[in-house]
């Protein structure tokens, strides 16, 4: 059986950004409510493997974390440092 990788990797990114943007959400409401938060280090770490669009379509949303540097030019640099890849690996082909 042989695995379709493209279409893998359609569906990891599709499901971890929905996670992403998810977990943003959940994360704003416990600010809110004043609940216990998300750790930074799990909301970077999730914009890191794969969920950086989610992560930047939540910031924008939910109004979270926008005014924080390190979600501010961090997730969109991710971002860029993971399109570079993709667009490297595409290329090595």
């Amino acid at each position: 059986m042989e695995i379709d990788v493209h279409n893998a990797a359609a569906w990891y990114f599709a499901i971890i950004n929905a996670v992403t943007i998810a977990v943003y959400g959940w994360d704003k409401l416990c600010a809110i409510r004043k609940w216990w938060r998300v750790p930074e280090l799990v909301l970077l770490g999730m914009a890191a493997i794969g969920g950086s669009v989610g992560a930047l379509v939540a910031m924008k949303m939910f109004h979270h974390k926008t005014l924080h540097l390190k979600f501010k030019y961090g997730v969109p640099f991710i971002l860029i440092l993971q399109t570079a890849g993709l667009i490297y690996l595409h290329i090595a082909r």
